[in-house]
């Protein structure tokens, strides 16, 4: 089990100011772009509730984007747990506001602890025998390393944002409503700094990020619960039980769902990377080419592991958090439901011709089955039982929507 510990936004600006020893010269400290950044007027580092509130405002601005239409709550709204309103698979972007994506948007609610990308993870428990494999990092392929360097990719993808280059997305913040408000937090001179200007754009992102009440609230039935405010009905205790019955659902082994021995309360992953064989979405305008696939850890997006074979196909675990709230599942957003998602996971090997066209796990390379997960409830043979039946699936659903925030404690 992977149980990493919260990262508060104050922490976040300490560790982005460098020590500089007392004898240093004023010049010195001029030439530093992330102290520039951090302390532009008389030495002041801004505040968390000034990053907060800049990047909340940036966060929401659409005059960051080439087309003038797409702001980060385009596709991770706060209204949907900040993670798309609509039903598309992939959102739309680019310079056109037209072009379609590659991946499913996640939702960005509950990332707040998510370690950097390794490759060996071993729990912080006392015990270093166990490799849990390819672990942390953002984005679906653990690319990113935090939610500053997450933030410029969609910035500079020309799905997304499409800003041709850091450059351009200082000059739409220049020219843009938010100047005088980046001016106020970084100084009247910032924009003559880039290097300082755009790191202190993505750290407003980051510290907005860490906001509990918007980012991560724990506010679910599952929560209260928890803390013995509620009671969950029988089918969300059957549900529960089963998503945590290594025989049955399984669902747990992944998806944490107790609280840690030091008391922070389950995210609902534990931060790694899987092989699932999510079938090919054969919607997407990029399946078009039949050569080309979305190996998640092995690229193509990610290139520096490449010539990992035993990665290709292993994507980021998400939070299953406000997983109710979404209209598009797993990295090619090739389910709409949350029970066929589900029923997936229980059928997969027992029916698989209700999930592939042609052959098994088609959306990667023949000859890479072996990469596939394995464990319950998957597994069995066509034609078998699976370990799920229809009223155990309804049972997990049922569950899942306690994990929805937003829920009332009645007194």
């Amino acid at each position: 089990m992977k149980i990493i510990y919260t990262v508060v936004a104050a922490t976040l600006l300490a560790a982005c100011q460098p020590s500089t020893p007392p004898a240093a010269s004023a010049s010195a400290k001029a030439a530093d772009p992330v102290r520039a950044a951090y302390a532009p007027r008389a030495g002041r580092q801004p505040t968390v509730p000034e990053l907060t509130a800049l990047g909340r405002a940036m966060f929401n601005e659409v005059s960051l984007s080439a087309s003038g239409k797409l702001a980060c709550a385009s596709c991770h709204s706060p209204d949907n747990a900040y993670s798309p309103n609509n039903k598309l698979a992939v959102q739309l972007g680019g310079a056109d506001g037209k072009t379609e994506g590659t991946r499913a948007a996640p939702s960005l609610r509950y990332i707040q602890n998510v370690p950097a990308f390794t490759e060996h993870y071993h729990d912080d428990d006392g015990d270093d025998s166990v490799d849990a494999g390819p672990t942390g990092g953002h984005n679906w392929d653990g690319r990113t390393q935090s939610a500053h360097e997450q933030a410029l990719g969609p910035l500079l993808s020309a799905r997304e944002m499409g800003n041709q280059d850091e450059a351009a997305v200082l000059a739409r913040l220049q020219a843009g409503p938010l100047a005088p408000q980046f001016r106020q937090v970084f100084g009247a001179d910032i924009f003559s700094q880039p290097k300082a200007a755009l790191q202190g754009a993505l750290m407003a992102l980051e510290v907005f990020q860490e906001s509990p009440s918007d980012f991560y609230p724990y506010s679910s039935k599952y929560d209260a619960f928890l803390r013995k405010q509620t009671t969950l009905s029988a089918q969300e205790l059957r549900g529960m039980n089963l998503f945590n019955d290594e025989t049955k659902g399984n669902c747990a082994s992944c998806h944490i769902s107790r609280i840690s021995p030091g008391g922070v309360f389950p995210q609902f992953t534990d931060y790694g990377l899987i092989n699932i064989g999510v079938p090919r979405n054969r919607k997407l305008a990029v399946n078009a080419d039949p050569a080309y696939y979305d190996l998640g850890l092995c690229g193509p997006d990610r290139t520096d592991l490449k010539d990992h074979k035993e990665y290709c196909g292993a994507f980021k675990t998400p939070s299953l958090r406000n997983v109710a709230l979404r209209k598009a599942y797993f990295h090619n957003g090739s389910f709409s439901s949350l029970e066929e998602v589900v029923r997936f996971y229980a059928t997969r090997d027992t029916a698989p011709k209700q999930w592939y066209q042609g052959r098994k796990f088609d959306d990667q390379p023949a000859g890479l089955d072996g990469n596939v997960n394995m464990e319950a409830p998957f597994g069995g043979k066509p034609g078998s039982k699976p370990l799920l039946n229809a009223r155990e699936i309804a049972d997990i659903v049922v569950f899942l929507h306690t994990l929805t925030d937003g829920y009332q404690v009645k007194n």
